[in-house]
Order: structure tokens, then C-alpha cells, then sequence
């Protein structure tokens, strides 16, 4: 479903707003798990095979925010920083593999003279937007 389609104009978009405000009339926290959903059920629309990914992708950065999150003393400094870096290597490196695996392997392969290949690699619908958002 694109967001200049039929589908996302008249059905998918009205629905969600409807159903979000009535929701958060009652629930807020409802309201916002509402719209998670209709987030993930739209990405899904693309290809369901990557969900899976985003949501990894979402409760690894949360992990990473709730540690940091509770180091409050003096003395875990090194920690937090191990921790940080932890969760920004794992993004740029989540994202470099899927934009540049592809680049470096057949550019390596054409230097090197090497019969190096791996199978085409589809970058998930916007992997750059959600790994620098959050």
C-alpha cells in the first residue's frame, strides 16, 4: 500500500484516525497502542518478511534506552558508555548491511579478481528513517 493509493486515502488512513481518537477519548496508552499496530500492519502491507526486523530492531533500542536509563551512579559511567556504543554500532551496522553489503562484496570481487558473489540483498522500506528517528 503506498500513501498515494485509493486504499491508504479512504480506508487505511480515515480508519486509523478514527479509531485512534475514539480510542484515546478513554485510553491514551490504548490509543497509542492502537496506533503501533496500524504502524506495523502498513509496513507489513510492503513485505510481512520484514516486521520481524523492525521489531527487533524497536525492543533492541528499547533495551539499550531502559539500561541507560537506570545507571544512575557515578561509578557505571564506563558501563553506559559500553552500552551506548553497543546500540550504535548494532544500528549502523544493521543499516550498512542492508545499503552496502551488496556494493562491498561486488566491488571487492572486481579489485580482488575474485568470483565473490551473494544473492541480492532488498533493502526494508524505510530501514534509514527508523534507525535514525529513534
Amino acid at each position: 500500500m503506498l500513501f498515494n493509493s485509493y486504499a491508504f486515502l479512504f480506508v487505511f488512513l480515515p480508519l486509523t484516525f478514527i479509531v485512534f481518537f475514539q480510542i484515546g477519548r478513554y485510553n491514551r496508552p490504548l490509543a497509542a497502542l492502537w496506533l503501533f499496530s496500524a504502524s506495523l500492519f502498513f509496513y507489513g502491507w510492503w513485505n510481512p518478511a520484514y516486521v520481524g526486523l523492525l521489531l527487533g530492531s524497536i525492543f533492541f533500542n528499547y533495551a539499550v534506552g531502559m539500561t541507560l536509563s537506570k545507571e544512575h551512579t557515578q561509578g557505571r559511567v564506563r558501563r553506559k558508555k559500553w552500552v551506548l556504543g553497543l546500540g550504535i554500532v548494532a544500528n549502523l551496522g544493521l543499516l550498512g548491511y542492508y545499503k552496502y553489503a551488496n556494493f562491498f562484496v561486488e566491488s571487492a570481487s572486481l579489485a580482488l579478481n575474485l568470483e565473490w558473489h551473494i544473492d541480492p540483498i532488498i533493502l526494508p522500506l524505510g530501514i534509514s528513517f527508523f534507525t535514525f528517528t529513534r
